[in-house]
């Protein structure tokens, strides 16, 4: 075995409690666990925010967040599994913007701060406390961070823009129907 120093421990300490933070949140998505609303309401939710269809949008941020916390917690594929993760907390960012930055007034701080963490380990590696190395980093290969991070931004920037063009249609159809003049 060989040696761990700090920066491992450090390692490790930010894969599990970003991590564990994340599988809980996508638990909750998925399955309803830890006071979550399950597939059918954590839909209902994506949709009244202007993501569509929800329960495919409540499916893929539950499998981004459980999935990818879970390998960053075990330092597995950690490339691919910080990128996930990252992509789930740039829509949950998106949703908070409008209330402003801090999380006491419903802003993104929170989602922002789970997000950056996550790329951070996708950059970063794992540590030698992790899955990755002990498979010999299988699947931690310096080509797969910015594939993953690059696929993960791409894939993002569409879902979030798909949202916004959503949100805007709905707004301009009822501002049209605050203007329209019933028939005489």
């Amino acid at each position: 075995m060989t040696s761990c120093d700090r920066r491992d421990l450090g390692l490790l300490l930010l894969r599990l409690g970003t991590g564990g933070v994340l599988a809980a949140h996508g638990a909750q998505k998925l399955f309803g666990w830890f006071g979550g609303h399950g597939i059918e309401g954590t839909g209902q939710y994506m949709e009244s925010v202007g993501y569509a269809p929800g329960k495919a949008s409540a499916t893929a941020a539950g499998l981004a967040e459980a999935g990818g916390g879970t390998l960053l917690a075990l330092g597995l594929a950690t490339p691919a599994a910080g990128a996930a993760a990252a992509g789930a907390m740039a829509g949950a960012a998106a949703v908070n913007t409008p209330r402003g930055f801090f999380n006491q007034s419903g802003g993104y701080e929170y989602p922002a701060a789970l997000g950056l963490t996550a790329a951070g380990l996708a950059v970063a590696g794992p540590g030698r406390l992790s899955l990755d190395h002990a498979l010999r980093h299988a699947v931690d290969r310096g080509w797969m961070v910015p594939a993953a991070l690059g696929v993960t931004a791409a894939v993002t920037t569409l879902v979030v823009g798909a949202r916004a063009k959503r949100l805007r249609t709905a707004k301009e159809g009822e501002q049209e129907a605050l203007f329209e003049t019933p028939e005489p």
